[in-house]
């Protein structure tokens, strides 16, 4: 019986992302202005997601108020409380 050679990092990344992706899930990535990573430790701190769970909601929260017409709404709360 012969031993497969052991996976580098690299390998094991794009393997992970590959069945990510087949899964239907997408993954992005950016940056946090200080305001919003202020209130990414809050909401982690108080609620133990993890970043998936969190930009998920974020995005959902978002599209919601869109949807509802209360996008205007929810930007001008964000600027009135330096959010």
């Amino acid at each position: 019986m012969t031993k497969k050679p052991a996976m580098t990092n690299a390998e094991k990344q794009k393997r992970y992302r590959e069945r990510q992706k087949d899964k239907g899930l997408k993954e992005t990535r950016g940056y946090l202005s200080q305001e919003a990573l202020v209130c990414y430790k809050l909401i982690q701190e108080q609620t133990n997601w993890s970043d998936s769970v969190i930009l998920s909601n974020a995005v959902r929260l978002t599209y919601a108020a869109y949807k509802n017409g209360q996008i205007n709404l929810l930007n001008n709360w964000l600027k009135k409380n330096d959010l």
